[in-house]
């Protein structure tokens, strides 16, 4: 017989991470002693007993060659395939670990503190791997096969999640999942982090709470969803706050806040809505703020027109590596979502819409770091016009680390007289001295 330590942190770290093989005899008579259907409706706390005594049993019949201590190991692992998600549920706890990357059966990334490394952790096949996918869809209404290879969902902590299955995967089903710290990041936070510095991060919150339109520019991994999430704890708790994402990820403590996700198409091809759907609806909400996970295509006009008609103080995000590609990359999407504008137009849609544009990157040295804070002052001919108020400068490269020092310069009188309606005009003007 074997039992377990009230301790599971001390047992965690000793188990190994991979699912060890029990023999098909084995196997079959441990699902006869524990339904797989009434385990799936168990927390991990109350199916651990019912594991422990179908191991026991099966041990002293002598269908398991293993010993104690392996016995301990393999009832853990039993559980996570059961209730969590199978051989990476110990990642998933691990708060060190900010991304962990299946690429099929044989092959496991994790991403630690900027770093990717290589796992040793195996699923016992191909249809392992699609069967913890399957698990993680279906949690969330969505399917995932041959019809459905491609799916975006997440986990009951949060966590976003990527599938794609084969077809459209030779290797076999991978598995990408972003997690989000235990505990939610203030701007505070990502000083102390050198994720910028503290007169960017005291600018940032007054412009926050000012109501100036902000769109977060950044590569994937560079801590875009992390910073509106910092960035939402400046929002007035007496303000309605919309939420529009693929996957929802953003967690906020205003208590006005409403979350609203996409839905994919049934298998009949029926019931999508999309981003644009989304944000057309969020409009007749009464918003006071809308903040857009990410702009990815047409949805970016509608977005803009909010912007333009009174909802000042929204936020979105969208992918790019400079402040300049960031607008190219809006004013592409506002021809997707109204090829009746010109050019000029969409250039004076943008400049009246948004404020700042605030640019992240994830690092070589694995940071992430707000590299700048610029203004939209205008447009000159093709060109829509910039001004730094943040920039950050790289000095030099010290054991792999990257250092360097943040620049400040002056805002426009139109943000100072924004600012001045919210009584914080000297304030703002404080952050940049």
């Amino acid at each position: 017989m074997f039992g377990f330590n009230a301790n599971t942190t001390s047992q965690k770290t000793q188990r190994s991470h991979e699912l060890l093989a029990i023999s098909e005899d084995a196997r079959e008579a441990f699902y006869e002693l524990v339904d797989p259907s009434v385990a799936a409706k168990l927390s991990s706390e109350e199916l651990l007993p019912r594991v422990t005594a179908a191991l026991n049993k099966l041990s002293e019949q002598k269908m398991l060659p293993y010993n104690n201590l392996e016995l301990v190991q393999l009832c853990h692992q039993l559980v996570d395939e059961m209730n969590g998600i199978g051989p990476i549920q110990p990642l998933l706890e691990d708060d060190t670990i900010s991304d962990i990357l299946v690429n099929g059966p044989d092959t496991v990334y994790i991403e630690r503190f900027g770093k990717l490394q290589k796992t040793d952790i195996r699923f016992r096949d191909a249809q392992h791997v699609l069967n913890v996918a399957q698990r993680i869809v279906n949690a969330v209404g969505r399917r995932i096969d041959e019809s459905t290879p491609l799916v975006d969902a997440r986990l009951s902590d949060g966590s976003r999640v990527n599938i794609i299955a084969p077809p459209l995967a030779l290797h076999g089903t991978c598995i990408s999942i972003r997690k989000f710290p235990a505990s939610k990041l203030q701007l505070s936070n990502m000083v102390t982090t050198d994720s910028l510095s503290q007169p960017m991060a005291d600018f940032l919150a007054i412009a926050t709470a000012c109501r100036f339109n902000i769109l977060v520019s950044g590569g994937t991994g560079s801590g875009k969803t992390t910073l509106l999430n910092a960035l939402s704890k400046n929002i007035s708790n007496d303000e309605r706050i919309l939420t529009i994402e693929d996957a929802a990820e953003l967690s906020l403590d205003q208590p006005h806040w409403v979350a609203l996700e996409t839905r994919n198409e049934s298998s009949e091809g029926k019931g999508e809505v999309n981003v644009r759907a989304l944000v057309k609806n969020a409009l007749r909400m009464r918003p006071d703020r809308i903040i857009l996970g990410e702009v990815r295509g047409a949805e970016a006009f509608d977005m803009l027109q909010a912007m333009n008609t009174g909802h000042d103080g929204s936020l979105c995000t969208l992918h790019a590596n400079s402040p300049e590609d960031a607008l190219l990359r809006l004013a592409n999407m506002l021809l997707m979502g109204s090829d009746r504008l010109s050019e000029n137009i969409i250039r004076s849609q943008i400049v009246s819409a948004i404020d700042l544009v605030v640019q992240l990157e994830r690092m070589r040295d694995g940071s992430r770091r707000i590299t700048a804070i610029s203004e939209i002052t205008g447009s000159e001919g093709d060109r829509i016009l910039m001004s730094p108020i943040f920039k950050f400068n790289i000095q030099e490269s010290i054991d792999e680390k990257i250092s360097g020092t943040y620049q400040s310069y002056q805002v426009s009188p139109a943000l100072l007289n924004k600012s001045a309606h919210f009584a914080k005009k000297s304030a703002l003007q404080e952050t940049l001295k």
